[in-house]
């Protein structure tokens, strides 16, 4: 393939060399050439009138003539070229030729007669140049706006050909072997795994479920959070089948040109149907299989490519040995026509990896990373519930790089303390707090981690810092859940709302006013009583109802609110929301006030050292309640 795309850059070269150099004969050489045997026009007059011009040749826009020859060899016996004698030695012109530029000479036609010289005019011709030059040169600049607006579609690519390609599919296609992906390579995907080894079962030994009548899955589409492995899962699974891959993005189909998603989805479909059994794997499918009803202009673009995609799937034409796989994020806003059975036959859940599964993420990628004996993987992954494998690929890089930083042997559990950190609150920030807000920092800081401590149920606290991050928190209280949580009380979201506005209740308790710290507390406190109230059913008053809108409602741009609910309802959900938040101010103000001699203290503590763990806050806790 690199060969033949050098063999077309090359005849483009030349193609291009070749004009080029005509430009340069015919406005370059050619005047040049012209100009070196150019002469007055007097002297022409004076030749004229010697009788020393032999003939002459007429332009639009020159006069060229030809002297006699001075030798005295006969002209019969010296060969003779258009017009011009040549010697016998060299074949040589003897004729002198000069050009002069023309004049308007109305007398020039009488000279030339009485002089009986042989004269006559050279008709203009207009060239292929000259039409070139005349017409398609005022046209050039919008030829090159539109070569750069389809290399660009193109992604870069060069070479006239491409201009016309656009039509064409933009997947990638790999041998199985060449994604160097492999289910050794993976952690965590849990049951996922086993429905794609299913697939793979099919595709290499197809066979063995014919017999029973079963039928290849015609499309996979894999859903859940960012970073869970998606993608891989599907390299993978071409890599165990050993088949071709066609990798492609959703937002790759479409274009400003209409028909042109259509067009490379048939494109696709065609070479993977002289390639099956193969997988065509489409990242981010949600781009062009959102809901029809969500587009706001009927028959567009993205709907064509959309309803060539559902004909390819499952049409008239059958796609025997190709296999589509889909990944996406947000499955509720696709079509429902895309997710009937005979198109996307299985969707795969591809969750937050468990306990288990965080450690095998973990184990794969220190594979390359050395580690000190005191390492354990497992407290590790006991301390990150809710973190993806790309969190946790991320906290294991994060780690290496600061031991090599330190120059470092080895990577050791202060190296991924730090790497947690980092990817949680941020990098700190160098740049010093004054006295006055390190002060109250301190003590919103406090707050939070007091109130965690003293509430049942909450996550233990495991490190309080005042110093800046790049997230720009001023400080911040990192709590750690101890096991992974599926489901959570009304009592549990209570001390969750108690534990985030702690910050607030310390400012007002110890300096009599809050301050714009708690701005995003106040955001995700409200936040849970909304869900509570709206929901979970989490309300007294308003009872056992959900009053949130539906997720078509959010497709359809619809309020966060369904419309079927009166004012006086949403008056009451108001009033709800604001009692919860209010309460579980309330709750964290009496715990510190009942502990203020431990705030007072941990502040202090916390003021001279910078940061402190959950063990020194035990101590000074246990020290209190025993004076």
């Amino acid at each position: 393939m690199k060969q033949m795309d050098k063999g077309k850059f090359s005849a483009g070269y030349f193609l291009i060399a070749m004009v080029v150099a005509w430009l340069f004969a015919e406005y370059v050489y050619k005047p040049y050439v012209e100009s070196k045997s150019e002469v007055p026009y007097s002297e022409f007059l004076s030749d004229l009138d010697s009788h020393e011009i032999e003939n002459v040749d007429i332009t639009d826009t020159r006069i060229m003539y030809a002297l006699k020859s001075k030798e005295n060899a006969s002209p019969d016996k010296r060969p003779i070229v258009d017009g011009v004698i040549l010697t016998n030695r060299r074949q040589k012109p003897q004729n002198e030729i000069k050009s002069v530029v023309k004049l308007l000479d109305p007398y020039l036609i009488e000279r030339l007669a009485s002089a009986d010289i042989s004269f006559g005019g050279v008709a203009k011709r207009d060239s292929l140049i000259d039409l070139f030059m005349g017409i398609l040169l005022p046209l050039l600049p919008l030829l090159i706006i539109w070569y750069l607006i389809f290399r660009n579609m193109q992604g870069g690519a060069g070479g006239i050909g491409n201009i016309f390609s656009f039509g064409r599919s933009r997947a990638k296609e790999l041998q199985g072997e060449m994604t160097g992906v492999h289910f050794s390579d993976l952690g965590g995907v849990g049951e996922a795994e086993v429905e794609i080894r299913e697939i793979i079962d099919f595709l290499k030994d197809p066979k063995k479920f014919d017999k029973f009548g079963a039928r290849l899955p015609r499309g996979v589409l894999l859903v859940g959070p960012p970073g869970t492995g998606k993608t891989l899962l599907a390299k993978a699974a071409a890599g165990e089948a050993g088949v071709p891959f066609f990798f492609i993005t959703g937002s790759s189909f479409v274009e400003m040109f209409v028909g042109v998603g259509a067009a490379r989805v048939r494109d696709l479909f065609e070479q993977a149907k002289k390639k099956a059994p193969c997988i065509i794997f489409v990242d981010e499918i949600d781009a062009i299989g959102q809901s029809r009803t969500r587009m706001l202009a009927t028959n567009s673009e993205q709907e064509n490519t959309l309803n060539q995609l559902l004909a390819e799937m499952d049409g008239f034409t059958t796609n025997n040995g190709v296999v589509i796989m889909g990944a996406t994020n947000r499955p509720e806003i696709l079509d429902q026509a895309l997710l009937r059975p005979g198109r996307f036959d299985r969707q795969i859940q591809v969750v937050l990896p468990t306990e288990e599964g965080r450690e095998e993420i973990l184990k794969i990628h220190t594979r390359k990373i050395p580690l000190s004996d005191e390492i354990d993987l497992r407290s590790i992954a006991k301390v990150t519930p809710g973190f993806s494998g790309a969190d946790l690929a991320n906290i294991a890089n994060e780690a290496a790089l600061l031991a090599a930083r330190h120059n470092a042997e080895k990577v050791n559990m202060n190296d991924f303390d730090l790497a947690i950190e980092r990817v949680v609150a941020g990098l700190q920030r160098k740049t010093p707090l004054t006295p006055e807000v390190r002060k109250k920092v301190a003590y919103h800081e406090t707050g939070h981690a007091l109130v965690a401590c003293y509430l049942p149920g909450s996550d233990p606290v495991h490190k309080v810092s005042i110093i800046p991050t790049t997230k720009g928190a001023l400080g911040y209280t990192m709590q750690m859940p101890t096991e992974d949580q599926y489901l959570v009380g009304e009592n549990e979201l209570k001390n969750r709302m108690a534990v985030m506005l702690g910050g607030r209740a310390a400012e007002l308790l110890v300096f009599n006013e809050p301050t714009t710290g708690a701005s995003n507390d106040l955001e995700r406190a409200t936040e849970i009583a909304r869900r509570m109230v709206t929901e979970f059913g989490m309300s007294e008053t308003l009872g056992p109802v959900r009053y949130a809108a539906s997720s078509m409602a959010y497709l359809n741009g619809q309020t966060a609110n369904r419309e079927d609910v009166g004012e006086s309802t949403f008056l009451k959900i108001d009033e709800e929301i604001r009692r919860l938040v209010t309460e579980a101010q309330t709750q964290a103000q009496n715990i510190l006030k009942q502990h203020e001699k431990v705030l007072h203290e941990v502040a202090r503590v916390l003021q001279e050292k910078e940061v402190i763990v959950n063990d020194e806050i035990k101590e000074i806790v246990d020290r209190e309640n025993a004076a």
